[in-house]
This record gives C-alpha cells, sequence and structure tokens, in this order.
C-alpha cells in the first residue's frame, strides 16, 4: 500500500510518525472497555483483556503501550508491522480488540507481549523524538559517548533517536549534508548539534505530509537515483552495524573521520 494515498485508518509503520497518527487516531478508546480480545497471537492470554478499560495508550519508538489494570500491552511493530482501525484486511490479526464503542483494533506482523510495571516505567520518553519529553541534550550527550558510532548506525539506535527508521535516516543526512559513514566523534558540535535537531524536525515534517498523503513526494534521497543537489547518481549500499540501505551524495555530503 503506497503511504502517498493510504486510509489514515490503515498503516504500514516503519518510522515513529506513524506511531504518534495511531496514537491520535485511537485516543478515543481511552477510558472505554475492550469488549472482545482475540487474535493469533499465542504470547498473551488475550481473555484476560476482555471486560478490562483502557486506561491510557502510550508510544515510544516503534512500540504501542496499552495500559490497562490487568496488564501493559506492548505491540512492537518490527520492520513490517501495520495496523488497521474501524476495518480489518484479508488475513487473521495478530491481536484484534473490540471496543465499546464498536471501534475495532487490529494489528498484524507485530510483536505483541505483556510487560510487567517495572519494565513500563523504564520507558525512556526522552528519548522519543517524537514525545513532549524529547531531550537534545541527552542525546547529544549519548552520541559524544560512543566516538566511533556511525552516523548511519547513531540515528537508527532506538536508545538515542526513538522512532527514527531508514527513511527518516537517509532524509536527515542528506538534509545536513552529512555522509553516512561519519563517525560521531569526529563532528564539530554545529553539526552533531545539527543532527539531533533535524532528526526531530523532519519526524515532524513526515508527520505532517503524511497526513497530506504526500509523504514519498517530498524525499530527496530515500530510494531516489539522483541528487537533486548535484544531479550526479547517489551511491547505494547497506552501510554500518544496522546493515540499512542508505542513499547518499559524494559530492555533498561531508564525510567526517576515517571510518572503514
Amino acid at each position: 500500500m503506497r503511504l502517498a494515498t493510504m486510509d489514515p485508518r490503515r498503516s504500514t509503520v516503519p518510522e515513529g510518525p506513524s506511531l504518534y497518527l495511531l496514537k491520535e487516531q485511537t485516543a478515543r478508546f481511552v477510558g472505554q472497555d475492550i469488549v472482545r480480545a482475540d487474535g493469533n497471537t499465542w504470547a498473551i492470554d488475550t481473555a484476560r483483556l476482555a471486560g478490562q478499560p483502557i486506561l491510557a495508550i502510550h508510544t515510544w519508538g516503534k512500540h504501542l503501550l496499552i495500559e490497562t489494570p490487568a496488564m501493559v500491552l506492548r505491540i512492537h511493530f518490527l520492520l513490517f508491522g501495520t495496523y488497521r482501525i474501524d476495518e480489518g484486511r484479508d488475513k487473521p490479526p495478530r491481536l484484534s480488540l473490540e471496543m465499546q464503542d464498536g471501534g475495532v483494533m487490529n494489528f498484524y506482523a507485530c510483536s505483541v507481549k505483556e510487560i510487567d510495571r517495572d519494565t513500563f516505567a523504564a520507558y525512556d520518553f526522552s528519548a522519543d523524538v517524537m514525545s513532549a519529553q524529547w531531550d537534545p541534550k541527552k542525546a547529544r550527550k549519548k552520541l559524544r559517548a560512543r566516538p566511533d558510532l556511525l552516523a548511519c548506525d547513531a540515528l537508527l539506535d532506538q536508545e538515542i533517536f526513538s522512532g527514527v527508521g531508514n527513511i527518516i535516516k537517509n532524509e536527515v543526512l542528506f538534509r545536513i549534508r552529512l555522509h553516512p559513514l561519519s563517525t560521531m566523534g569526529a563532528l564539530p558540535p554545529a553539526k552533531l548539534r545539527q543532527l539531533v535537531d533535524e532528526a526531530r524536525q523532519y519526524s515532524f515534517d513526515f508527520l505532517e505530509w503524511k497526513r497530506q498523503f504526500v509523504l514519498k513526494q517530498h524525499w530527496q534521497a530515500h530510494a531516489q537515483r539522483t541528487c537533486p543537489r548535484c544531479h550526479i547518481p547517489f551511491h547505494k549500499a547497506k552501510l554500518g552495524q544496522s546493515n540499512r540501505r542508505s542513499f547518499w551524495c559524494e559530492r555533498c555530503q561531508k564525510r567526517y573521520g576515517d571510518a572503514e
């Protein structure tokens, strides 16, 4: 399904902004009771959810956290997870929750798990680029503590930039003219600050374009063939420990450091 034209009630979830949309779409379910819970997951006892009120819905990166008196439910969308609100797909959901008002949340190709209260309390929302608690100072401190970390891996580290995925990674590095094989220890302070600030800014740009169904139209580097600044072919390779696809221009994206 193309991100640029999809119904906002149905989504692939490659990046944190999609979870932000999901949280908005499910806000009406907070305070309602779950009247039916089933699916093909074996990780939780879905019967325990029936009759439980939803106390709160939280997001952290690609995690959706549904808080009930009986349990805190963690839905991790991994690389290919999807959801449907108030409708289904032509395949059985991993988890389906029907609410008092007749609304339904369906989740597919995701990990479903019950987490304990201590694990829930340990979530660092200051690392989530979409959160009101986002703390750029903490992000810069974490990056400075890992001088050999590559830029392409830094942006995908969910303990530093929770919610940033591969699209955002490629677009941020292109925006700030930074080569993906640059090392954190070699970045000038201003460039490090720019990396942190742009990770959040682009995430909210991503969110707005997704709301308008024009996300792909704004891609300048990700999955593109030619640099729009230099009009030369992009390089493409799977880079870093993350081994995810990178698209970059050797002319306008400066490489800092001597990483192999």
